[in-house]
């Protein structure tokens, strides 16, 4: 994408109701006004509130918010120009549960309030296969952590990824921690059973995976 692109994309999300781009200074002193009163001061409504994780372009957040309209999804991503697509379709298509944070996944415990969120969506993460970048692996015990802070008791987290590692590398940390794995697959497109929001709903790289034959894994946890 070229800067040009870019720049008029992040004015576009400037502009848009449903996205919200604090500074980090404005994050980590817990001076984002929304955290904590995300029902009660954007989506006017009790329902609960589902989050995407490196929602990239936001298919899955609109997707999602689609396909509940009695649920609230907000999608987080460090790269602006990403989630504009999302966060357009939304805006056009007059989509009020629906929303967009520009900040990074380690400060989401700035975002939201302890207990304040019912699920968590992580959909194609880079799986940071080399070993000293494992502090960085979306699914290790320190975000593990992080997502129990905000996560309501008896919140679930989804990881959907077409990496053969992280499926495997996840679940074996699910299992030697403790956690509860409500349901696990290495290949949610060849068997049957899988959730439909699973298989319904596609994101643009994951169209490309399908093409090749990659197989799509898919895990469904509640952490203990």
């Amino acid at each position: 994408m070229g800067s040009k692109n870019k720049l008029k994309r992040f004015r576009e999300n400037e502009s848009f109701e449903n996205v919200f781009q604090p500074t980090r200074e404005e994050v980590v002193s817990d001076s984002f006004a929304l955290r904590g009163k995300w029902n009660a001061d954007f989506f006017k409504n009790d329902n609960p509130i589902i989050i995407e994780l490196g929602c990239g372009k936001g298919e899955y957040s609109v997707g999602l918010a689609e396909r509940y309209p009695d649920k609230n999804f907000v999608g987080i991503d460090i790269k602006g120009a990403r989630f504009w697509r999302g966060a357009k379709t939304a805006v056009d298509d007059g989509m009020r549960n629906v929303a967009f944070v520009r900040t990074q996944i380690e400060l989401i415990n700035h975002i939201f309030a302890d207990g304040e969120v019912d699920e968590v969506w992580i959909t194609f993460p880079d799986p940071q296969i080399k070993y000293k970048r494992t502090k960085h692996r979306m699914t290790n015990s320190e975000f593990l952590k992080l997502y129990k802070r905000i996560l309501k008791p008896d919140g679930v987290v989804n990881l959907k990824t077409d990496s053969e590692f992280m499926h495997g590398y996840t679940l074996g940390l699910l299992h030697g921690e403790g956690h509860e794995v409500l349901y696990a697959n290495h290949n949610v497109y060849k068997n049957e059973g899988s959730p439909s929001e699973v298989t319904q709903i596609q994101t643009f790289y994951e169209k490309q995976y399908l093409e090749i034959n990659k197989a799509i894994t898919y895990i469904r946890f509640k952490i203990k």
